[in-house]
């Protein structure tokens, strides 16, 4: 058994340049003052235009993240409609090969405080339980059981892989859903850490959430 903690890698090199030039073009194709294009105006342009919430421009541009977490948090992934998902899945990935280890691999919650007596014996449980679902994942397949038969009782805390690819502008919405007090706070952790790539990539677009 592995425990590991939320990760996500950006799967293409972020041109920054690139990104705000088409959607300057793009924008600019409205009011035809495409002429007023200069080497610096694409921030000023598109800084503009999000502030007055026409942030439909911002959809010509997207990115795509690999995203390592557990599957409860792609369940909640998964419910932003404008995106595209491709994901790890539990029917055919049988979690007992050696191109796996031939062992479970779980996300390390982010809520229990170890330090206190109370989250140190929330964690001993969590552990103990994952311990348990996976000797009786590999019990399963041992006796003939399928993957996608097994896979039933596999937890939430079971680490995936996802990549996800969204518009900007979902990407916007996104970031306004899962990185606030009432998100949950296992996607908080991922979200969070996101946005900070995306802020430092993308300021114009990104540093007001």
């Amino acid at each position: 058994m592995r425990i590991i903690k939320p990760s996500f890698s950006i799967e293409e090199e972020i041109d920054a340049k690139k990104i705000m030039s088409v959607i300057e073009r793009a924008g600019r194709t409205c009011y035809k003052s495409e002429s007023s294009i200069s080497e610096k105006s694409a921030d000023k342009f598109i800084a503009n235009i999000l502030k007055r919430g026409h942030e439909s421009v911002i959809e010509h541009e997207k990115i795509t993240v690999r995203i390592i977490c557990d599957r409860g948090v792609t369940h909640e992934l998964v419910r932003h409609r404008i995106a595209s998902f491709s994901q790890e899945s539990t029917r055919y990935c049988n979690y007992s090969k050696d191109k796996f280890g031939g062992e479970l691999t779980f996300i390390k919650p982010c809520f229990w405080d170890e330090k206190t007596e109370d989250g140190k014996e929330k964690m001993r449980l969590w552990e103990e339980s994952m311990a348990f679902i996976e000797e009786r994942y590999k019990k399963l397949i041992e006796i003939g059981a399928k993957p996608e038969e097994a896979r039933a009782i596999l937890p939430n805390s079971l680490k995936t892989e996802i990549v996800v690819t969204m518009n900007l502008r979902e990407w916007r919405h996104f970031f306004k859903l899962r990185t606030v007090p009432a998100a949950h706070p296992q996607i908080r952790e991922i979200a969070g850490a996101i946005l900070k790539e995306f802020k430092d990539k993308l300021p114009v677009i990104f540093s007001d959430l």
